[in-house]
């Protein structure tokens, strides 16, 4: 399978299409900026989805369900987000088409709707518009809702997960009795995804605000999770916007507090979306194919009986059977959210070893355990690391008798040893501008950054003086965005490399998908 795959000092664009297709994760759909998500795929985003709603509900909150249509209206109500979103809604302007004998399908020109339905890019209207239903007195606060499903964002460059027209996600939206309750939801949630993002993906985050430039449209502010890719550019993992009472205000959304007051609420919003995969993907994935952490692995571990024929088969497949149900019968913790070790048994004996072995490697099973006729004779088994490939991360002789244990074991090693990876290669790729000069060095012309063999990009600090205009420049001259102004960054004042004005703090510059 590797062989199919670009390598990634080659064309790292084209090497994450060749893993996507080749791990059987997605396929372009005749829609245009649209995505089938197959089935290995699909079971990546479950267990996203598990491990994610399970750290929601930890925090309160609950699960419900608004409509897919959103009146025009709504969005215009607002008007930040209205001047955010014009250019990327998909609209519904019909209810009906005709068919009539000799002519083509066609939409009926009478059953045009009295007000056009906007496929939600996001919900924050429509469910505001609810909560005015809802919400009347101090005790019916907080609403702590969130949704699972689809969105709707007509893009015109779209990559499979990384930005498509239609993608799926989760979308919170709170409403609170004070600003400081809504601003502590705020920095509840985006370390939730700071947490899913390092305990789960192994994928290490910088966390903090946004510039007023980057913000959601209608936020007061917003923070997010920052990744950095294999190519050393940055991918917005996560947000969470503090809303202020601007929907509160929009769709009049009121309550009596304590005092018999009328004030109005205070909102907040966050999200995550299937984009997460291709984070994973970009994070952990190498040249013969995908890397998955354990603790979101579908398959955690595959197991392949070796042998010529029957006679030498038959042991080895019965050897398996029972290590696999010594698998699953492992006691349940958090680590696997609370369910059995999955485990598969390989019996495509019509294959060459080799054949199977990279076929379960492409598609980023993190334990692969070979039990051949040798190992019988021995009651051991051979276990390979996907995290390590080749021999390096294969040990022969495990027994058998212990190979459970060693096993389970494993694959928290495995996850540590991914997020230490992945932390190592970004904080090596982090680094400082303090002249103009230095700054543009960092940043190549597109074509030399595209290069084979060109070095990762990196995320690099530097003064700003904290103006949208020079921001724009920026981005502009360099392609380069701020990402974030990082919780944890250096807070020193100093001069902007960019006017030589006054700028409060550093902070992080990085090209981005």
């Amino acid at each position: 399978m590797a062989d199919v795959i670009t390598k990634r000092a080659i064309n790292y664009a084209q090497w994450y299409l060749d893993v996507v297709k080749e791990a059987g994760l997605a396929d372009n759909s005749d829609v245009r900026g649209c995505m089938v998500i197959k089935p290995t795929g699909y079971a990546l985003w479950e267990k996203m989805q598990r491990g994610l709603d399970k750290l929601f509900k930890d925090t309160g909150h609950v699960n419900a369900y608004f409509p897919l249509f959103i009146p025009m209206s709504y969005l215009a109500k607002e008007e930040q987000m209205a001047e955010g979103f014009a250019k990327e809604c998909a609209v519904v302007t019909h209810y009906r088409l005709k068919a009539e004998p000799g002519k083509p399908l066609h939409v009926d020109p009478a059953a045009e709707l009295e007000e056009p339905l906007i496929i939600r890019p996001t919900s924050e209207t429509i469910i505001w518009n609810t909560y005015k239903k809802w919400v009347q007195s101090y005790r019916d606060l907080p609403l702590l809702i969130n949704q699972w499903c689809n969105v709707v964002r007509w893009e015109m460059r779209t990559r499979l997960f990384l930005r498509t027209a239609e993608f799926l996600w989760q979308e919170g939206h709170t409403a609170h009795a004070t600003a400081a309750e809504a601003e502590a939801e705020t920095l509840q949630m985006v370390r939730v995804y700071q947490k899913f993002a390092e305990e789960w993906m192994a994928m290490p985050v910088m966390v903090g605000p946004k510039t007023d430039g980057q913000k959601f449209p209608g936020a007061v502010y917003t923070l997010c999770i920052e990744a950095m890719m294999q190519d050393g550019k940055a991918l917005q993992a996560g947000t969470s916007h503090f809303l202020g009472q601007n929907f509160a205000k929009a769709f009049d959304v009121t309550f009596k507090d304590q005092n018999n007051k009328e004030e109005f609420a205070w909102a907040t919003s966050w999200g995550v979306s299937t984009r997460l995969i291709g984070g994973l993907i970009m994070t952990h994935s190498d040249d013969n194919g995908l890397v998955v952490p354990p603790r979101l692995a579908p398959t955690h571990v595959v197991i392949v009986p070796l042998g010529r024929n029957d006679a030498e088969r038959g042991p080895s497949i019965a050897a398996a059977e029972k290590l696999a149900a010594e698998l699953r019968a492992l006691p349940r913790d958090d680590f696997f959210g609370y369910e059995p070790i999955g485990v598969k048994i390989d019996t495509m004996f019509d294959k060459q070893p080799g054949f199977r072995y990279a076929e379960h490697e492409v598609r980023g099973v993190p334990v692969r355990v070979e039990i051949g006729p040798k190992d019988i004779e021995k009651s051991a088994c051979a276990v390979a690391r996907r995290d390590v490939p080749g021999k390096e991360g294969k040990q022969f002789g495990v027994p058998l008798a212990s190979a459970a244990e060693h096993i389970s074991t494993l694959l928290r090693d495995i996850q540590k040893a991914l997020f230490d990876r992945a932390k190592a290669f970004r904080d090596a790729r982090i680094t400082t501008a303090n002249t103009l000069d230095e700054f543009k060095a960092l940043f190549p012309a597109r074509d030399e950054a595209k290069e084979a063999g060109a070095e990762p990009l990196k995320f690099v600090y530097a003064h700003w003086d904290g103006t949208k205009e020079t921001e724009d420049r920026v981005q502009k001259e360099f392609a380069a965005t701020i990402r974030c102004l990082p919780f944890d960054g250096p807070q020193e004042p100093g001069t902007c490399l960019f006017t030589g004005a006054p700028s409060a703090r550093q902070v992080i510059f990085a090209r981005a998908y």
